[in-house]
Order: structure tokens, then C-alpha cells, then sequence
């Protein structure tokens, strides 16, 4: 199973900020779509790095408030790590457990085609899991 499984369920709008947009501003955007990461895109439009809730709490820490008004480029992680849509579900998961990231975004011929977090990996798992599950019960009961 690819990663192609999860965005034809998922979809693939992702969110992105430019290289020159204050933290704060990517913040109120993280917010706003309630999620926890946004490629932030250089002047090709190819992906420089990420910025999480991550990088935030650890430019806060390190500076305080003053780093709200930065741009993202100075705060996000980069380069960006990504993948294709032709990526195995569990080497993806084995990416971002070994780097220690959350958020994948998806790459192809140079376009996000989309992006997937751990927890839209675990959930396909776990719903792959239940669902081997029961037809193992259905095949049992009916022998």
C-alpha cells in the first residue's frame, strides 16, 4: 500500500506560506486550519523546509516573543524531507519515526501534490489492521 491510498481519501489541498511571511502570520494559519505543520515555499515555488508547532515553541523558547515577528525561513526546519505518491505506507512511517518529524509532504515533478501527518499514517494502519481482522473472523465463523 503507497501513499496514493491515503491521498485519494485525504485529498490533496495543502496549505503553504512564502519564504518572507512573519511567524506570526504562519501561526494564525496553523491555527486557523487546525493543523500542525505548512511547507513554506521559496521564490521557484519548490519547498524550502517545513514550519511546525515544533519550531515555534522552540523559537519562543530561545528568543521569545521578538521571534513572532521573524520571517518563517528563519524559524522552519530545512530542507523539507518529502516523498512521492509511489512511497510505501510503512517506509514513510519508518522516515518519520528514524527523523524524528510528524509531516511529509507529497513531491511530484516538483508540485506538492499533497502532504501526510503520522496521524494519517497510523489511522490507515490501524483501519487496514481491523479490517484483516475481521475478515479473519468472517472466514472463521464461516468454516
Amino acid at each position: 500500500m503507497t501513499i496514493a491510498a491515503i491521498l485519494s481519501t485525504k485529498g490533496g489541498e495543502v496549505a503553504t506560506v512564502p519564504a518572507g511571511t512573519r511567524v506570526r502570520d504562519a501561526v494564525l494559519l496553523l491555527s486557523d486550519r487546525r493543523i500542525g505543520a505548512v511547507p513554506v515555499l521559496g521564490r521557484d515555488g519548490t519547498i524550502d523546509g517545513i514550519f511546525s508547532e515544533r519550531d515555534l515553541v522552540g523559537c519562543i523558547c530561545a528568543h521569545g516573543h521578538e521571534a513572532l515577528e521573524w520571517p518563517v525561513e528563519r524559524a522552519m526546519s530545512g530542507p523539507a524531507v518529502t516523498i512521492d505518491s509511489a512511497t510505501p505506507i510503512l517506509a514513510a512511517l519508518a522516515m518519520m519515526t528514524t527523523l524524528r518529524i510528524r509531516h511529509l509532504p507529497v513531491v511530484e515533478s516538483g508540485e506538492i501534490r499533497g502532504i501526510v501527518s503520522i496521524g494519517d499514517l497510523v489511522k490507515h494502519r490501524i483501519e487496514r489492521i481491523e479490517a484483516e481482522a475481521e475478515a479473519l473472523r468472517t472466514y472463521i465463523q464461516s468454516a
